[in-house]
């Protein structure tokens, strides 16, 4: 499985919805067809930062059976698993020094991934400011990077390709204020020659655009797409 080529493409320009499955709705097709066409998702992207709900398993099974379209889960702690889904960002929160999410979280997880079969992406998440405390901030007790020191983020990404990861996340949080900079994304896509994943705070399509021009391979939108399901 290690030598399977990456699960996202360094020339590809996609959107990946983020469902919370505690804010799943349960009527029969909750993600109308409008969004779907409207954004062309390539990709959902399945967890969060803090789930109440025990419905992780039931939520990836319904987005399989309802929509044609690859379930990846994202995950928020070791329990969020389901062999249902076509891979895990297995991620390492190399942003902040908290070595529960730099490797405890992993250790605990690994069994059952193991067991799950299912395929693994190595990612280096890193967290940027934007502009407010967030529930990953708050969850997993690490300081974001500063959005402002484009080359201190741009050198822990590098430092995650470096460490066979195969896949860069950057993330301002749900909800955050603001998304990662233009300058931010466009400095990283100029160190890292593996694909870059970027979320948090994207609230428009201009933004999307944006970000795709200055090198995110895969903008992943949750809050805005949450508003538009009120």
């Amino acid at each position: 499985m290690w030598n399977e080529p990456p699960f996202f493409g360094t020339d590809k320009k996609e959107i990946a919805f983020l469902i919370d499955p505690d804010k799943f709705d349960n009527s029969p097709s909750p993600l109308t067809g409008s969004l779907i066409e409207e954004f062309s998702p390539s990709y959902f992207f399945v967890g969060g930062s803090f789930l109440s709900s025990q419905s992780f398993d039931q939520t990836v099974r319904r987005l399989k059976q309802l929509y044609d379209l690859p379930v990846i889960i994202f995950p928020g702690d070791h329990t969020q698993i389901s062999s249902q889904a076509d891979a895990l960002l297995f991620l390492s929160l190399l942003s902040g020094r908290n070595p529960e999410y730099l490797i405890g979280q992993q250790v605990k997880a690994a069994p059952g991934i193991k067991r799950s079969g299912i395929r693994v992406i190595p990612t280096a998440y890193l967290l940027i400011d934007g502009g407010k405390i967030t529930t990953v901030q708050y969850v997993t007790q690490s300081l974001p990077l500063p959005a402002d020191k484009p080359d201190l983020i741009s050198a822990t990404a590098l430092a995650g390709q470096y460490m066979g990861m195969q896949a860069v996340y950057l993330e301002t949080g749900s909800g955050a204020r603001q998304t990662v900079p233009e300058s931010v994304v466009r400095e990283v896509k100029s160190q890292i020659d593996i694909p870059l994943i970027v979320g948090g705070g994207v609230g428009s399509k201009e933004k999307i655009q944006a970000l795709w021009d200055a090198g995110a391979n895969v903008v992943v939108i949750g809050t805005m797409l949450e508003k538009m399901l009120q």
